[in-house]
């Protein structure tokens, strides 16, 4: 109340409040916008009063089930009662519920990160960036380790969740960071087993590279991808690290793989920098490492069989003939697959990815075949004979020209392309195409033959003989365009 009003009585008729309402908020020194009433009562009739049980005993027995599914399911049972944009109010319902009457939420509980306690580490695919090589497109993955206290990290890239991949992954890493932290932790490696057709030996192997490097193997429980947050946390950041690289350069593809590979090296040095000074306080704790790396690759001892092939963990590769019904030793890596024999390496291959494939190279064969044509026209791997499309474009020819000949005229050009250079061979092939000269003559082993012997050869490079300069000659030219003698 104001001087200018008087009384409580004139102050409460001007406000437009009884007298007994003015005193009590007088008395309580507030006004009344600062004395908010908590409403607990409806403004309109709840829609699902008459169903909350049901739903609630649904809820009861199965926590898991969302407001969409009970709605749904409510419409279905009752028609016409519930409309669509009632959805959001059994939604703000089961919310409440789960709050005050629900079962308790997993607690995630905050680690305090030792220094040179822990590493993590995972696999993780990239296709999704579209990084290509040389135009096409590459698929493959990384394997990501990091450190827990200082976020130091290193990837490998590799192409399957192979015991091979994460020791060579492992490996590299603790040979990149200089020592081993005292705990290794991953995931279940179930792919990983799976890749392997016995779990006894993964789990062998996998004790053996822990022993070697004297640090523990630690791993989460089934579905708990959050015990192992931080390299999982990493995987998102470094994905995005990637992609941003990547728009900078603003080109996603690269010349080759090993230019790929220096880029994400680079990328990881300009990470980890401003991790050093974390990272000096962890490498005071890390334990030392061995004397030498371990072998990652496996070794399986197999025969090459009357195909001159051998079947090396579930995949094909050919071998040369020479090599039928000896025993050889595959050493598989986590890329190349190579084959030993006597103590010395005879064949090296890119090793295949996945299962039930196969890799047959028509060098190691091409000798039989051209004596057993007959054999090319049901050979079980006969796809793999045609090295690139034109020498499949020849073989379509020759079957349309003569085909009960084009069995022995095609690989006729494939021995060529095995004596003579596949490339040199898919080149004559390419001109014959382009000019329409594809005739029964043209397509054989001696005019292929011809057509490498016409190859226009390089030019020797010009010797351009220079004089000598005498320099005296510019003093004559100067004295003579001035007049004045030196």
């Amino acid at each position: 109340m104001s001087k200018t009003e008087g009384t409580q009585e004139l102050a409460a008729a001007k406000a437009g409040m009884d007298v007994k309402t003015a005193r009590k908020y007088q008395a309580d020194g507030k006004l009344p916008s600062e004395n908010p009433v908590e409403r607990t009562w409806r403004t309109r009739l709840d829609p699902f009063e008459r169903v909350w049980e049901d739903v609630r005993r649904q809820i009861d027995a199965n926590p898991g089930l969302e407001a969409k599914t009970l709605f749904e399911a409510l419409q279905r049972k009752n028609p016409g009662e519930f409309a669509d944009g009632q959805l959001r109010t059994l939604q703000r319902h089961l919310k409440r519920w789960r709050a005050t009457e629900g079962p308790g939420r997993e607690v995630f509980f905050a680690q305090q990160h030792v220094p040179g306690r822990l590493g993590q580490s995972d696999f993780t695919y990239m296709n999704e960036l579209g990084v290509t090589i040389g135009g096409q497109s590459f698929g493959h993955m990384l394997y990501h380790f990091v450190l827990t206290y200082s976020n130091w990290e290193d990837v490998t890239l590799c192409y399957s969740e192979s015991f091979e991949s994460l020791s060579d992954g492992l490996q590299n890493a603790l040979w990149e960071l200089g020592g081993v932290p005292l705990e290794h932790r991953t995931d279940r490696l179930s792919t990983a087993v799976n890749n392997m057709s016995d779990e006894k030996e993964f789990t062998a192997r996998y004790q053996a590279l822990l022993r070697h490097y004297k640090t523990e193997g630690r791993k989460i429980q089934a579905g708990k991808a959050n015990e192992n947050g931080d390299v999982e946390q990493r995987h998102h950041r470094l994905k995005r690290a990637v992609e941003q690289a990547l728009l900078l350069r603003d080109s996603h593809d690269f010349p080759s793989v090993a230019d790929y590979k220096k880029f994400l090296r680079l990328l990881l040095a300009q990470l980890n920098a401003g991790r050093r000074d974390r990272l000096k306080v962890e490498m005071q704790y890390l334990r030392a490492l061995p004397n030498a790396r371990l072998e990652s690759a496996k070794r399986v001892k197999v025969k090459v069989d009357s195909g001159s092939v051998i079947y090396v963990d579930r995949n094909v590769y050919s071998v040369n003939s020479r090599l039928i019904g000896e025993q050889v030793e595959a050493r598989l890596s986590a890329e190349v697959v190579e084959v030993w024999y006597a103590g010395q390496p005879v064949e090296q291959v890119p090793r295949l990815r996945g299962r039930g494939k196969h890799r047959v190279d028509y060098r190691h064969i091409i000798d039989w075949l051209v004596r057993k044509p007959g054999a090319f026209e049901n050979y079980r791997y006969r796809e793999e004979l045609f090295p690139t499309s034109r020498f499949r474009m020849a073989w379509d020819a020759l079957r349309e020209l003569i085909p009960l000949r084009a069995n022995k005229r095609y690989l006729e050009i494939l021995q060529l392309a095995a004596q003579e250079g596949e490339a040199r061979v898919d080149d004559a092939l390419r001109r014959l195409l382009e000019e329409g000269e594809i005739g029964e003559g043209k397509l054989n082993g001696e005019a292929i033959r011809t057509s490498l012997s016409q190859e226009i050869s390089t030019w020797p490079v010009t010797h351009i003989a220079v004089a000598e300069v005498v320099l005296a000659s510019f003093d004559e030219l100067l004295s003579g365009a001035t007049g004045v003698t030196p």
